[in-house]
C-alpha cells in the first residue's frame, strides 16, 4: 500500500497582516489572543515578532524592548488600580 503524506497546507500571509498582528501584540494584547483572534499559531506570531526585531537597529531593537515592557508594567498597574477601586466600594459601602 502506498502512503499518503496527509499535512495542512501553509497559508501565506501578507506583509499588512502581519504587521497588523504584531501591532495588536505590541499595544497589549498577549500572543495567544492575538493568535486565537486571528486563527494563526502563537509559534508562528512570535516568529514573525523575532523575525521582525531583527530587521531593527540595535537602538530601536533596544527603545522597543523597553516600550514593551512598560507597557507590561501599565497594565499591571491598571489591574491593581481597578481592584483597589472595587475593594474602596465593597469596604465603603453601609450595611
Amino acid at each position: 500500500m502506498e502512503k499518503t503524506k496527509v499535512g495542512r497546507k501553509h497559508r501565506k500571509y501578507d506583509q499588512g497582516f502581519k504587521e497588523e498582528a504584531l501591532r495588536m501584540v505590541r499595544h497589549g494584547q498577549s500572543v495567544a489572543t492575538v493568535a486565537k483572534a486571528l486563527g494563526i499559531s502563537e509559534n508562528l506570531l512570535y516568529n514573525w515578532r523575532s523575525s521582525h526585531q531583527s530587521g531593527l537597529s540595535a537602538s530601536d531593537a533596544a527603545s522597543q524592548s523597553e516600550l514593551e515592557q512598560l507597557r507590561k508594567q501599565l497594565r499591571v498597574a491598571e489591574t491593581e488600580r481597578d481592584i483597589l477601586k472595587k475593594a474602596l466600594f465593597i469596604f465603603g459601602r453601609s450595611t
